[in-house]
């Protein structure tokens, strides 16, 4: 997809913002092709935002397509296991799914770049990124699986994660078992630690009876929800490993091709309106779930050391180039990944950075 007709369809994200509710398409639809499809997730029932914003996509093209375009959504493990969710959509078990791309990482290794890469982009970044030729790549990579990929939402700067003890530096990461995926958990294997990988719904009892030593989720709106003040005493931040995590949104080509163009249309449309409305309840709730972590549950709230930061930037930047090395693709991604990074670091640095920087 080109910039150009990314921007187009993020415009038209913002009007179902605006007023998709009370839009009326031709009646003429209502006699068109009905289409009923069915979605998969890897999040746990009424996981909220996550969950629930599939469902809201979903209800959204039921309305504005008046019912030519129906879909039924289900959680993870209703209708396939969370990690299968790749594999259904793309034999076209279902037509549609959601989750995030580094789930897939030992199925297509440059998918980790979509998601989110450690010290790399923030949300707008992402966006930005993809706006600019990172979709048309995510295309690209995920042609052979039959896969059609759409930005979904976006986490924003995530924490650091629960931990069982304290950290204070590097050392403090060896022998520890922390449930971290995609590049981060690269990272943090590379630190001494032992990755494991678990789906949303063993998050919180594989770290209760310490399974694990520590997790990462995203940030205080879920992990308030989730629980994980009851297994472990510490939260860290900044979450270096995702500082801007985009989810996807997966569609079965075959299934995206055999829909009418203006059918096609409004699902990338509500996909675009997804991505930016993830990101404004994500933005909009964390404030007051951190102050009930705080305040309520005395949760100690600790900034990971500058030292032991700058550490992990070494060797953020030592993995993602041996990982980008291994094959051709991952390293394409990686190039062009780096190469937006370093374009938009320098308005960053007299935007952003030096507004927070003024008003600290």
């Amino acid at each position: 997809m080109e910039r150009r007709d990314f921007l187009k369809k993020a415009g038209a994200a913002a009007l179902c913002t605006a007023g998709a509710a009370t839009l009326k398409t031709p009646a003429a639809w209502a006699k068109g092709e009905k289409f009923v499809w069915n979605m998969v997730t890897t999040w746990p029932p009424s996981m909220t935002v996550l969950q629930t914003g599939a469902q809201r996509f979903a209800d959204r093209i039921k309305e504005m397509s008046e019912g030519r375009l129906q879909i039924q959504v289900y959680a993870g493990g209703e209708l396939v296991p969370p990690m299968e969710v790749f594999e259904a959509v793309s034999g076209g078990t279902v037509q549609l799914g959601s989750g995030a791309s580094y789930y897939w990482a030992g199925k297509v290794p440059a998918a980790q770049w979509f998601t989110s890469v450690p010290f790399g982009l923030n949300a707008q970044g992402m966006n930005a990124w993809l706006g600019s030729g990172g979709l048309k790549l995510w295309e690209e990579i995920y042609e052979p699986f039959n896969l059609v990929p759409r930005p979904f939402g976006n986490t924003g700067m995530q924490m650091g994660g629960w931990f069982r003890k304290e950290i204070n530096s590097v050392d403090d990461f060896k022998g520890l078992k922390m449930r971290i995926p995609g590049l981060g958990g690269k990272v943090v294997a590379k630190a001494g630690g032992t990755v494991v990988l678990k789906p949303a719904a063993e998050i919180f009892t594989s770290l209760e009876r310490g399974v694990i030593d520590a997790t990462e989720w995203v940030g205080p709106l879920h992990d308030l929800r989730m629980g994980f003040y009851k297994a472990a005493p510490y939260y860290y931040y900044p979450g270096w490993h995702e500082p801007g995590s985009t989810l996807e949104l997966l569609i079965n080509k075959q299934a995206y091709l055999s829909l009418p163009k203006d059918l096609q249309m409004l699902v990338d449309c509500a996909a675009a309106e997804c991505n930016i409305w993830t990101l404004n309840e994500f933005e909009a709730g964390n404030g007051a779930a951190l102050k009930e972590l705080v305040e309520k549950h005395k949760v100690q709230v600790r900034r990971f050391p500058d030292s032991l930061l700058r550490t992990l930037k070494k060797l953020s930047d030592e993995t993602l180039e041996e990982e980008a090395a291994k094959e051709e693709t991952s390293q394409r991604v990686h190039t062009a990944f780096k190469k937006f990074q370093k374009e938009i670091g320098g308005w960053g640095a007299i935007s952003e950075k030096a507004y927070y920087e003024l008003i600290a």
